[in-house]
């Protein structure tokens, strides 16, 4: 078997993409960083060589993007890392851009899935093959069950269902991936500012307190791009939020540093699970 095909790695915030980078140094794959500005971690492309081991783009510079990965020789792509969806009447695109400005736009008014749709299909119309995080990082996907050693007791266990039911519907709309819900309902709705800032929300939200941060795949999602991500930093924004646990889809739902993470939950006295269905 010969060597993979060379990987474009388009990198936003977060931890995600400087795991990616490490899984292809550890399996020797090339990798071409396309770095976001105003996003991506510069720690994510420390010692690769710029214009060959990556480079930095405007969310907006489409063409430049697109020119960068095939100058690298990239045949695969890979999208992750945290991103805020832009107000898309305000940006100035370059020329390929702006070809595609009112596809976004329309996108935009339906929801993030429609608009990462619109990112997919771009991406192969120019002949490049995406791939998702889970194909290139292993043990990245929530297994099913408890993960740490607080176990939800029968009233969690209410809130769980509450909240995976009330996740599937805000996912149908095309709004959110999380919810969190308390006393067998949910209090609390992700939006496009994301699930750390829901959790801001919930620290001010007397109902919110004893719940659950419940997320999972919205009905009919692209696997390939945005699955529900959780890490440290939620596991702290929920216990700051006064919640008792956090449940996750398992084999959708990517669980960075799953160990650190699940310690966190330990000492946060926070449960942590994995769950398939509602």
């Amino acid at each position: 078997m010969g060597p993979k095909p060379k990987l474009g790695l388009i990198a936003g915030g977060g931890r995600v993409p400087l795991l990616v980078r490490e899984a292809c140094r550890d399996s020797d794959r090339a990798v071409f960083i396309a770095a976001l500005n105003g996003f991506c971690d510069p720690e994510t492309v420390a010692g690769t060589e710029a214009g060959i081991g990556h480079g930095w783009f405007d969310m907006t510079q489409v063409g430049k993007l697109f020119d960068g990965l095939k100058a690298a020789g990239v045949a695969e792509v890979t999208v992750c890392g945290s991103v805020t969806r832009p107000d898309f009447s305000k940006l100035l695109p370059d020329w390929r851009g702006a070809k595609l400005l009112p596809r976004f736009i329309k996108a935009g008014l339906q929801g993030d899935d429609a608009v990462l749709r619109v990112v997919v299909e771009t991406f192969e119309a120019e002949g490049f093959r995406l791939v998702g995080v889970d194909e290139i990082v292993a043990g990245l996907l929530a297994p099913e069950g408890q993960l740490g050693a607080v176990q939800p007791g029968e009233d969690d266990w209410g809130d769980i269902h509450a909240g995976i039911a009330a996740a599937r519907a805000l996912g149908a709309e095309d709004k959110g991936q999380a919810v969190v819900a308390a006393l067998g309902e949910a209090v609390g709705f992700e939006d496009q500012s994301g699930t750390d800032a829901l959790l801001r929300r919930m620290m001010a939200e007397p109902k919110a307190r004893g719940g659950v941060l419940v997320k999972c795949l919205k009905p009919g999602q692209e696997r390939r791009v945005d699955l529900p991500t959780i890490g440290t930093d939620t596991v702290a924004n929920a216990q700051r939020a006064g919640l008792r646990g956090i449940a996750v889809e398992a084999g959708a739902a990517l669980i960075v540093d799953r160990r650190a993470t699940v310690a966190a939950a330990d000492a946060a006295g926070l449960y942590l699970i994995g769950f398939r269905d509602g």
